[in-house]
């Protein structure tokens, strides 16, 4: 038997066909003909995707310090033709830009703050199956998803409790947002076994300890996921500032850029340039403006992407 053993510890894995057993390396298999062209096919495909999505991104950058002429009768295809910085100076040197990221800036972290410490505590304990009510206030929740007040409602709301025109109206009335309540609620429904609360209450951990203690540690996954989808919704959230605010040193920094691109497109005489430079020069404008709202966020991405994946995947596997 050990003799057995060695030999066929030491013998090499003979190659099979690939009717007998799908293709591995580990059994050394060679792949066939129809093997090479089956990847092939697949990576021009994923390849043909890739360029579909990324390439719209890349002309717009290209595009926001290309020659507005050359963008403009089609030159401007892979790379910059003729760098032309002069939309991002028209950008930049606006003062009310600045003002306007720092104060998006605020509205997002202290509302993304303010989200996560009401939608996790809610979650976990709409996840309790011991909490009787969970069902008829997991119905309230969602039913706000398809029913509103409507806008002049909500505005004389917002006027009546004293937040409008200030920073309170970004953040208070999206406290907590029911589809990602729901997918936290998920997550700790099917991700965190039964038995950890078992083991806390043999330690006599309260419902609170165990959820600070053992329940958020194990969920970063979860907790980066719903943090990126409210940091993302405070930071694009132009319709609250266009309705809510008149103050301009409050506007948030989508509405600035709106302002800078209505006002350089209605601007014929910009710079003594004629109607179709002006114009051409504004679509200049108006991509530097798309890259200066979204950079932050590509920039961010990154970082969590691994924990964007992984959260999403766990939160929906089961429900």
């Amino acid at each position: 038997m050990a003799a057995t053993s060695k030999n066929t510890g030491s013998r090499q894995p003979q190659k099979v066909s690939g009717d007998e057993i799908p293709w591995n390396r580990k059994h050394g298999q060679s792949k066939t003909i129809s093997d090479h062209v089956a990847d092939i096919v697949i990576g021009l495909v994923v390849l043909a995707i890739v360029i579909v999505v990324l390439y719209p991104l890349w002309f717009i950058v290209i595009a926001s310090f290309s020659d507005p002429t050359k963008v403009a009768i089609g030159q401007v295809v892979a790379l910059p033709q003729g760098t032309n910085f002069t939309g991002y100076t028209r950008i930049f040197e606006d003062s009310r830009i600045w003002n306007g990221y720092q104060n998006t800036l605020l509205y997002a972290v202290v509302g993304t703050v303010l989200n996560m410490v009401v939608t996790l505590p809610a979650a976990f304990a709409l996840s309790r199956s011991e909490f009787r009510p969970r069902r008829i206030i997991m119905f309230l929740f969602t039913f706000t998803m398809f029913f509103g007040g409507g806008l002049i409602p909500s505005y004389l709301l917002y006027k009546q409790i004293g937040i409008l025109n200030s920073m309170w109206v970004f953040i208070l009335p999206g406290a907590v947002s029911v589809y990602n309540l729901i997918i936290a609620r998920s997550f700790f429904e099917t991700s965190i076994p039964e038995e950890l609360h078992d083991a806390a209450q043999i330690d006599g951990m309260s419902y609170f300890g165990y959820f600070m203690r053992i329940v958020l540690p194990l969920s970063s996954a979860i907790i980066a996921v719903i943090a990126l989808y409210y940091f993302v919704g405070h930071w694009n959230d132009y319709f609250t500032g266009l309705i809510y605010i008149r103050d301009s040193t409050k506007e948030p920094l989508q509405n600035v850029l709106q302002s800078i691109l209505l006002a350089n497109q209605t601007n014929s005489n910009t710079a003594g340039m004629t109607a179709v430079a002006a114009q051409r020069f504004a679509e200049q404008i108006k991509y530097g403006v798309i890259i200066v709202s979204t950079l932050p966020l590509l920039m961010m991405y990154p970082f969590l992407q691994k924990y964007f994946n992984k959260g999403v995947m766990i939160g929906a596997v089961k429900g």
